[in-house]
């Protein structure tokens, strides 16, 4: 994409930049006009709720794309197994968990980029690099189907290779869930993880893949858990006392990602609706937070109240200098220069994803 100057941005646009927002349906109806246009998002999430035919998924996108001035990043969750989003409309992909090495995981990110690219999507919140090893295997949080391999050796040379595939068709990768959800014994859609880890163990496998895969890729984004890891460093205290999420903290946004790490990419939230951000701090509280932490981009993906919510708790933060115009721009200046990556969409094809449909099946054959 055509690079955009900061300089030509009105403080509402760079508002709107900070926003990853999920949309109501499948189709590009006068709620959802209404919705592209009162926010401005900076990136849209489809969920298989937006998600009924290829034909369908194309038009839906490039209407997206047409009624946002700012290109968009425009992302999906497609890791393969259960957190498969195209599963209605092409052959349901394996899960990470099912690789076996890191030639089967470009396999996997080359057919995953191609597909996505073809339907007009520019962005995948994948691959999942928590360590998932001998140790944490049997954990019940959700994650067990989702990690590649069973060391973080492994989690590197195949996340390596999905990124790679990914790559082949301008397809832009998203790590998480940052620092590390594999040790957390509950799920993070539900409520607060603890995760009883101490700084030993933080460095030595959770931040490994990071410290390896952020010198390698220069175009992946960061997701940020809602996490507590009250045996670290990292953990703080929020004014109530209680244990402050990973993803409303400077220590884990900005000291260990950015200083630590020297990540200067775009960081985003996990999703900003999981329980226990919301009962904990409300939606534009907890919005506030999260830029103030350092985050770039707030995941807000199903309720339309929430977004408008969030935007407007950042739009008046901003204006009332509660958030610096200097802050703002800290977060727009990366987002424009990752979208500045942005490859041109190829033309829907629907011939090449029926053959891509045919390569999952031969991926699944080989895997079984």
């Amino acid at each position: 994409m055509t690079a955009v100057d900061l300089d030509s941005l009105s403080t509402e646009q760079k508002v709107g930049q900070l926003f990853f927002i999920g949309i109501p349906g499948a189709e590009f109806d006068d709620a959802t006009r209404k919705l592209i246009e009162d926010i401005r998002p900076g990136g849209v999430c489809l969920f298989a709720r937006n998600i009924k035919e290829l034909g369908q998924t194309r038009g839906l996108l490039d209407s997206l794309h047409a009624s946002i001035t700012i290109p968009p990043f425009i992302s999906l969750d497609q890791e393969g197994g259960r957190v498969d989003r195209l599963r209605r409309v092409m052959t349901p992909m394996p899960a990470a968990s099912q690789l076996r090495n890191a030639a089967d995981a470009k396999e996997l990110g080359d057919i995953i980029g191609e597909t996505i690219s073809l339907l007009g999507f520019n962005m995948d919140f994948a691959p999942v690099v928590d360590v998932i090893d001998d140790a944490r295997k049997d954990l019940i949080n959700g994650l067990q189907t989702r990690g590649l391999g069973g060391s973080k050796e492994d989690v590197v040379a195949m996340a390596e290779g999905f990124l790679q595939g990914l790559g082949q068709s301008g397809i832009l990768g998203c790590l998480k869930h940052f620092p590390g959800l594999a040790a957390s014994r509950v799920d993070s859609h539900e409520e607060l993880p603890v995760v009883p880890i101490n700084d030993d163990e933080l460095n030595d496998q959770d931040l490994y893949p990071y410290r390896e895969l952020l010198d390698a890729f220069s175009t992946v984004s960061v997701m940020i858990a809602h996490a507590a890891y009250p045996n670290t460093r990292l953990q703080e205290i929020d004014d109530n006392g209680k244990l402050l999420p990973s993803s409303l903290g400077r220590r884990v946004v900005t000291a260990l990602l950015r200083d630590e790490l020297n990540f200067k990419g775009v960081a985003i939230t996990d999703d900003m609706e999981m329980g226990a951000i919301v009962r904990n701090y409300g939606m534009g509280e907890a919005c506030k937070m999260a830029i103030h932490a350092g985050q770039d981009m707030l995941a807000i993906c199903a309720s339309v109240d929430a977004i408008y919510e969030g935007h407007r708790a950042i739009r008046l933060a901003v204006e009332s200098g509660e958030i610096s115009e200097e802050r703002l721009n800290e977060s727009v200046e990366r987002i424009l220069a990752l979208k500045s990556s942005l490859p041109a969409r190829p033309s829907f094809n629907k011939a090449r994803l029926d053959e891509l449909s045919e390569r999952i099946k031969d991926l699944n054959n080989n895997l079984n």
